[in-house]
């Protein structure tokens, strides 16, 4: 038996389901734009796109705000990242403060380091602004924290 279950189905069962925090939050603290994200984001599945990446930058407004420090997590994550596109991105957005265009290779001992990618990497919030192509100039907004990367049919 074939449920018949299409794809705007789908999206109305997956906008329909609420999760319910332990403690109130408001909504600006459930999902936040960071340029940990950024990094990782591509538009590669857009119709003509090849690679995608790095996705341009243009901030609107940026909040900061303090996270727990944790150098092991930090340490761990750096391998996984686009150092120069994260170097870039902080640049762009007025965050760079005093972190090297290069990586050192004994980042995992200097907890000054750390420090600095842990506040670009998780502290910096783009609250409103866009993400761009590299290769249509295709412009995704940032609203409230929330980068909309949806694709138009024509898009895809």
């Amino acid at each position: 038996m074939r449920l018949g279950l299409t794809p705007a189905f789908l999206v109305k069962i997956v906008s329909s389901v609420v999760l319910i925090p332990a403690r109130s939050v408001h909504k600006s603290e459930l999902v936040k734009m960071k340029l940990l994200t950024h990094n990782m984001l591509t538009s590669k599945s857009m119709k003509g796109v090849t690679v995608g990446y790095p996705l341009g930058i243009n901030v609107v407004d940026i909040k900061v705000t303090e996270v727990d420090f944790n150098p092991e997590f930090i340490s761990r994550i750096i391998p996984k990242l686009d150092w120069s596109v994260l170097w870039k991105a902080a640049d762009t957005i007025g965050q760079l403060d005093d972190l090297p265009k290069e990586l050192s290779q004994e980042y995992e001992n200097d907890n000054d380091f750390l420090k600095k990618v842990h506040h670009v990497l998780l502290e910096v919030d783009i609250v409103n602004g866009e993400l761009v192509c590299p290769e249509t100039g295709r412009k995704f907004p940032i609203n409230n924290g929330i980068p909309n990367m949806l694709l138009n049919e024509d898009e895809v």
